[in-house]
């Protein structure tokens, strides 16, 4: 089969390039030898005019399926510069490094700055198409071995996104891990210009708004701090998320002060809050410990502003906790 195979790529490429050979593969032998030679045209009488044209009409339907290969001729080169894509991808880094110095001077996002002020309600995250999923990725403890599935796709007409899957709480057979079962969905953090990383301000918002529909599971809203430090990468803020199932949608409105703070998944003694103007992603976990089939549509993710809601830190810190709140 390969021999056969090298033949019509060979043959192909000597048909292509139309140059004739004085020199043939042995292998090959009389049956290549007369390939060659048939692609040349015979000056045939008038009275073999006809069965001629049958003949070559047979041998051009019978290499069909050959001449459909995209095979370039050895001297036909393609065109590719490495400079000029190169060249290209830094001028794209370059305008949008303008467009972000111009935006910042009009005011945030480049918009007036009076007008960004008075913005009550914001929407961060919507999913009406492709572009809105890829913003976001999906994780579960199959990184550890474990065996929960998670998918994210659009859901219907393309108006949510329809996070499902199934839960398993199995520990892995490593002899190291004695828990499991958790499956999670994390937006990506926003790149500038050059791979920079960027991060949203909330600092005039107090409030985080969801429209949800879900199956009655328990979530966890995750939110992380954008942060450069290696010991802080484990941090995050979190709080609860109740879905009460069935087919209606749910407004979800969580205050940014009741978001408490772990490390390593473990909730700390001392709490911190939450700095507003350094938000670089949000993520929903899911680890109730029930075995089986699970879903989450999300309409929008946005922070709205409630004056309704006061409060500005939910969790006490006493001396003995943290002093340094107290010197």
């Amino acid at each position: 089969m390969a021999l056969f195979h090298k033949v019509l790529r060979g043959t192909y490429i000597l048909r292509k390039c139309s140059k004739p050979t004085s020199a043939l593969h042995p292998l090959l032998g009389i049956r290549f030898a007369d390939y060659s030679s048939s692609l040349q045209k015979p000056v045939a009488s008038p009275g073999k005019a006809s069965s001629q044209r049958k003949t070559e009409g047979g041998l051009q339907g019978h290499h069909q399926k050959e001449a459909a290969l995209d095979i370039t001729c050895p001297e036909e080169k393609p065109d590719v510069s490495f400079d000029k894509a190169i060249r290209d991808e830094a001028m794209d880094h370059f305008r949008r490094l303008k467009d972000e110095i111009v935006n910042h001077w009009k005011g945030p996002e480049g918009r007036p700055l009076q007008e960004a002020l008075l913005e009550q309600a914001k929407v961060v995250w919507q999913f009406r198409g492709k572009e809105d999923l890829d913003k976001w990725r999906v994780t579960s403890d199959k990184t550890i071995g474990g065996r929960s599935e998670v998918f994210l796709k659009m859901g219907k007409n393309n108006q949510s996104a329809l996070l499902y899957g199934t839960l398993s709480s199995e520990a892995p057979q490593d002899g190291e891990s004695a828990r499991s079962g958790y499956c999670a969905m994390i937006s990506r953090i926003p790149r500038g210009a050059f791979e920079r990383k960027l991060s949203y301000d909330w600092s005039q918002f107090n409030t985080l708004y969801l429209r949800v529909r879900g199956d009655g599971r328990p979530w966890m809203v995750n939110i992380k701090e954008d942060t450069d430090f290696l010991q802080r990468t484990n941090q995050m803020y979190s709080y609860f998320m109740f879905t009460r199932g069935g087919p209606y949608w749910q407004e979800v409105k969580i205050p940014f002060s009741k978001f408490f703070f772990s490390n390593r998944g473990r909730i700390r003694d001392v709490q911190h809050e939450l700095l507003l103007d350094k938000i670089s992603s949000i993520g929903f976990t899911l680890a109730d410990k029930v075995d089986g089939p699970f879903f989450l549509e999300i309409d929008f993710i946005g922070v709205f502003t409630d004056p309704a809601h006061t409060e500005e830190f939910a969790y006490e810190n006493s001396p003995e906790l943290n002093p340094r709140l107290f010197k």
